[in-house]
């Protein structure tokens, strides 16, 4: 991946996504000093820390499990590139999320540390949960118990109506971002799509107040999205109730209630709210979700139209909660990872986190032949007109979608996630000679279109999984579910190389 020419700090950007400016103690101008004097010794910088292994992604930021090298102590390490933060115009999530970390203080979220930056990355320094994701669990499990389902229902009830009561609305609330820390409690992360709701105090009236308490945009993941997001882009803080509902139905159900072929199935299903209960859901459960996944947003059982979180606490599903101790509980669920030591991971590293430290971690991924790697070796190397003929009669023969390549040879191919806008669409991309980038709806077996090639053409990787191709024209957003999002921008980059690098030769 090619690196743009780095500035010198006097020639940085004005305006640092995340200024790393102190907070005032109120206690006099020498206090204040002596406060900044001693903030800038303690300082923190990548050089602190180990770091171990990849344990997260997102959008736009990659979380690495880390050891601070001066205590052994170990966080998790949130990553954010300034340069994809300033492209995508995605300053205001990251100064939003930093302060909802520092808006909370409740034992089932997950703590931001402290933050800090270089000239490329920022860094938010959060606590580990070691024990993994809720969805790990329920992959892993298929279901919860009555029992299980009960305790972990009443954490999230008591972690929203603490976040609520903040005036935030996290906006993504599913398992992948519910996480267990040591003792098995939860702890609720990913603040990227939270929103602050700003009471003004201007008048009574209604308008007003749903002013206050709603923010135009879609975000969040289909299986969890309520039908307000994507009827009139609006999101309450029963928006989360909603969320909630979907949580309890698959924590008991062990699927979500809204299931469809693709996104588009899954979002006309739940605006109509058509879901089924499976065969001997539990009563009391039931009625809690037929209370919580409600059209209306405003009926929802645990907003304030509905009187608040009382009633939603008292629900007979959660008859028995002492809801003031659930802290000092011993949760009904046994860790799946019991080995806590990470010792490993961290030998013969150095400090830091340069470039080729980067690397160093991205190449740990291991390749298989899930992602088909069909002719690259023969591309890269000189092959006669005789070679060449032999392999693409071979590819007639035995790959399906040779029809759709224009009898190119096909020199990598496999299953990616095509995003645009609110939806994605699984395609078989096929990377030719030409060069060419195809991409086929796999089901019906139609071609969809291609990417088109120029010199400006650009392949990028944001994570295992995420990888954009550059154009002239539009950015690519693509997602390989087998996590082999390096080996696209590896065998597209030489593909490149090839044609528009150096001349390409062809033995006689």
């Amino acid at each position: 991946m090619s690196e743009t020419q780095r500035k010198s700090p006097s020639s940085q950007e004005p305006s640092s996504p995340v200024p790393q400016g102190e907070r005032s103690d109120g206690q006099g101008t020498d206090n204040k000093m002596s406060k900044r004097s001693s903030m800038k010794q303690m300082k923190k910088k990548p050089e602190d820390f180990l770091f171990g292994k990849v344990i997260g992604e997102g959008s736009y930021s990659t979380v690495f499990l880390v050891k601070e090298v001066s205590t052994g102590k170990e966080y998790a390490m949130k990553v954010l590139e300034k340069r994809f933060i300033i492209k995508e115009h995605k300053t205001e999530y990251v100064h939003r999320e930093k302060e909802v970390f520092a808006m909370i203080n409740h034992p089932f979220f997950v703590r931001m540390y402290f933050t800090f930056q270089d000239m490329d990355r920022l860094y938010f320094c959060l606590s580990y949960a070691r024990r993994g994701e809720l969805f790990e669990y329920l992959n892993k499990m298929g279901s919860f118990s009555l029992e299980q389902t009960r305790f972990y229902t009443a954490e999230i009830v008591s972690a929203l109506e603490h976040l609520h009561g903040k005036g935030i609305i996290h906006r993504d609330l599913k398992p992948e971002n519910i996480l267990f820390g040591d003792n098995m409690h939860i702890q609720i992360t990913d603040f990227g799509s939270a929103k602050i709701i700003k009471r003004e105090v201007q008048n009574n009236t209604n308008e007003d107040s749903n002013a206050g308490r709603r923010r135009n945009s879609f975000v969040g993941t289909a299986q969890y999205v309520s039908p307000e997001v994507l009827t009139s882009k609006t999101t309450y803080c029963s928006s989360d109730l909603w969320a909630l509902g979907c949580i309890i139905y698959q924590l008991l159900g062990g699927l979500t209630p809204f299931r469809g072929r693709h996104e588009y199935e899954i979002f006309q299903k739940i605006v109509k709210v058509d879901y089924a209960f499976p065969e001997g859901f539990d009563p009391d459960a039931r009625d809690l979700v037929d209370k919580l996944i409600q059209l209306d947003p405003t009926k929802r059982i645990g907003c304030e139209e509905e009187g608040g979180y009382g009633p939603l606490k008292t629900h007979s599903f959660l008859k028995g909660i002492k809801w003031d101790d659930l802290i000092n509980q011993k949760p009904p669920l046994e860790p799946l990872n019991k080995n806590r030591d990470n010792d490993n991971l961290y030998k013969d590293l150095k400090p830091g986190y340069d470039e080729m430290h980067i690397s160093q971690l991205l190449c740990k991924v291991e390749v298989d032949d899930k992602t088909d790697c069909m002719h690259e070796e023969s591309f890269d190397n000189m092959m006669t007109e005789q070679e060449h003929s032999e392999l693409i009669e071979k590819q007639k023969r035995e790959n399906i979608y040779h029809k759709f390549v224009e009898n190119h040879l096909v020199l990598k191919q496999g299953l990616v996630d095509k995003k645009r806008g609110l939806f994605s669409r699984r395609r078989m991309m096929l990377l030719t000679e030409g060069p060419h980038l195809y991409y086929v709806d796999p089901v019906n077996m139609v071609l969809k279109g291609q990417i088109p090639w120029s010199r400006e053409l650009r392949p990028e990787a944001k994570n295992f999984h995420i990888f954009y191709v550059h154009t002239p024209k539009r950015t690519y957003y693509l997602d390989d579910p087998d996590g082999y999002a390096l080996e696209w921008v590896k065998s597209i980059q030489e593909v490149w190389d090839r044609y528009f690098g150096t001349p390409k030769v062809v033995k006689k």
